[in-house]
């Protein structure tokens, strides 16, 4: 089974949180890893862009939902790009509303951020034909 992987890309005002692979059991500590690596750096609405998400267990959607109230409770409301066609969200009555664009180009237009990136951030196996910009090793700061 396919690992998840991530990357992180702040742009003014806002952060775009990729996903690759396949968000199941296996992969929600990553992701919720992903997600306070996500709340130390930047800020503004946080975009989970699925595009590269092969599929999601009802346990990833959960983990989602999950990090939708996390990130409510920063002040950072989250949106979905590209829900995978084998599911979709269905949170419960205990997670804030969660808008939902077509893709990340839409996303991004929303919030009027088709601007240059400022940085970025990736787990180590990020595939790198999903790079759209130069990638930065996976590092902490400080």
């Amino acid at each position: 089974m396919m690992t998840m992987e991530w990357r992180y890309t702040t742009h003014p005002g806002l952060g775009v949180l990729s996903l690759a692979g396949h968000l199941g059991s296996d992969a929600i500590a990553r992701f919720t890893g992903a997600i306070g690596w996500v709340l130390a750096r930047g800020t503004g609405p946080v975009i989970l862009d699925l595009s590269g998400l092969l599929g999601w267990s009802v346990g990833g959607q959960l983990a989602v939902a999950q990090a939708a109230r996390r990130l409510a409770e920063e002040g950072r409301p989250l949106e979905l790009a590209s829900i995978p066609a084998d599911g979709s969200l269905v949170p419960d009555g205990s997670c804030p509303p969660i808008p939902v664009h077509c893709d990340l180009p839409a996303a991004l237009a929303a919030h009027h951020a088709v601007g240059d990136e400022q940085r970025q951030w990736s787990s180590d196996e990020w595939p790198a034909e999903q790079a759209r910009s130069v990638r930065t090793a996976f590092a902490t700061e400080g």
